[in-house]
């Protein structure tokens, strides 16, 4: 077949399956995987690619430039990046280019070469805002191994950003990404091998951007980092997550909530805790993965093991906020975990009662701390410890519905049809929580108030307040009638 783009024409045709396909130059086709902290990554890409005359499409064979940004955090993940590259290798055709970016390509680079042989370029995480100089060399340069651009020694994600916003939309919500890397050395994660030490952005990069997020009518902003209560620290700021919220109290009043997600033990100071108390913009909902609740489990982690803290944090924050919302993460199967160690984990959970919990058995990762480690716990055993905690934690995120029917609550409508509407309120992230079923067709982007009446183990449902008022007054009307 005749690469049509080696004679300069404006595209080339494809052939794929029976069919023609016009393949346009300058156009790319973006997969994004893994956590929200990468699709944010996966939209400020597609920014500098836009700024740089390139068209999202979103069929694959129309798209020049094939580009895939991996998730390399567990081994589900990884398989998961690796099928998606190599089921858009089979389909790549003359004049197409595959780019790997993100935690896999960063760790992984070599691998994935060898690998999946049609890939043309690998990008780390810690250079995404170069992807537009990475197409250029593609383009300019006829080379016959893939291009790497994985400069180990750089530090600069989170400043040198191209102009790029830092910013993910979904909706009336959008994630907005205050720092990246992490200082923390969790025996667990690969992260600061990946993405290198943390490095918070300025300030008023930050508050630019919740401005233009106020300005479209962004109802929800929710601040992501691999530890945001670290925001600050290399800037040299003392209690920097507390004063950058404060800063975006003042610029930003009309947008309705400002979530946190992912806090580390031991970084919640009372500084924090009081700006989420005293500014009912800031969601009474606090994300803080744990990870274990045994000491001697936490020490092997290399995790904040005083676990009298949590206790006393936990029920500081619930006196100073009682309707707080609490979502955490735990590991089963750690090497080491003893029966004993778990009970603990489940005497834990029981007592703390949680809304929302995360569960993930320990998933074994070379160049980790924990390697010397092995995985010498059976995955059987694993899957049988995941199902005991998520069974009693089902019985707990219950409980915890059950308190909210008979109360109203603000709900952020998020789509709608067949007489019913979906949304969310301040207890439950996007994607990660709950729902609010909600009887009737709302308009998608408001906040409407929401009388519950039914709790279920992970989601509630209700009717609008106004209508049920209005329901209300015409059984009375109608009662007054018949009299």
């Amino acid at each position: 077949m005749v690469n049509y783009q080696s004679f300069g024409f404006a595209g080339c045709i494809k052939y794929y399956k029976g069919k023609t396909y016009y393949m346009n130059k300058k156009t790319f086709h973006l997969v994004s995987l893994g956590c929200d902290k990468n699709t944010v990554d996966s939209d400020s890409m597609s920014q500098l690619l836009i700024n740089a005359g390139y068209e999202p499409v979103t069929d694959s064979r129309k798209a020049q430039m094939l580009i895939v940004n991996t998730c390399g955090f567990i081994g589900s993940s990884k398989e998961e990046s690796y099928n998606a590259l190599e089921e858009l290798a089979a389909k790549k055709k003359s004049g197409q280019f595959l780019i790997a970016a993100g935690c896999l390509a960063q760790r992984y680079g070599a691998e994935i070469t060898h690998r999946i042989s049609d890939i043309d370029g690998i990008i780390g995480t810690r250079r995404w805002m170069d992807i537009v100089d990475v197409i250029d060399n593609l383009c300019s340069d006829k080379r016959t191994t893939s291009l790497r651009h994985l400069p180990e020694t750089a530090t600069t994600v989170g400043i040198d950003e191209h102009g790029a916003l830092r910013v993910s939309v979904h909706g009336a919500s959008a994630y907005l990404k205050i720092a990246d890397g992490c200082r923390c050395q969790c025996a667990f994660c690969i992260i600061p091998v990946i993405k290198g030490t943390a490095v918070s952005r300025p300030i008023e990069s930050i508050l630019s951007e919740v401005r233009s997020l106020q300005e479209i009518g962004i109802r929800e902003i929710i601040l992501i980092a691999q530890n945001t209560t670290d925001y600050g620290y290399d800037l040299g700021m003392k209690n920097g997550l507390a004063n950058l919220l404060k800063e975006m109290i003042a610029v930003v009043p009309g947008v309705d909530w400002i979530r946190i997600l992912y806090a580390y033990p031991g970084y919640i100071t009372d500084e924090l805790i009081e700006v989420m108390a005293t500014n009912k913009q800031i969601v009474h909902y606090l994300d803080l993965p744990l990870q274990h609740a045994h000491p001697s489990v936490l020490h092997r982690m290399h995790r904040p093991a005083n676990v009298d803290w949590v206790y006393k944090t936990l029920e500081k924050m619930r006196k100073a906020m009682p309707d707080l919302a609490l979502r955490t993460t735990f590991i089963v199967g750690y090497p080491g975990e003893t029966k004993g160690e778990f009970q603990t984990l489940l005497d834990f959970i029981e007592e703390i009662r949680f809304d929302k919990v995360g569960t993930f058995k320990f998933s074994f990762e070379p160049g980790t701390p924990a390697e010397p480690l092995g995985d010498p716990i059976p995955d059987e055993v694993k899957e049988e410890r995941m199902k005991r905690l998520m069974e009693k934690q089902q019985q707990i995120s219950l409980a915890r519905n059950q308190l909210f029917v008979g109360h109203d609550l603000d709900v952020l409508i998020e789509g709608a049809g067949q007489d019913i509407s979906i949304g969310r309120s301040y207890r439950d992230a996007p994607k990660i929580d709950g729902l609010v079923l909600v009887k009737g067709e709302m308009p998608i982007g408001k906040m409407i108030s929401v009388h519950i009446n039914t709790a279920m183990v992970y989601d509630l449902s209700g009717v609008v307040v106004n209508k049920l008022n209005l329901n209300h007054l015409s059984a009375t009307v109608k009662r007054k009638k018949t009299i």
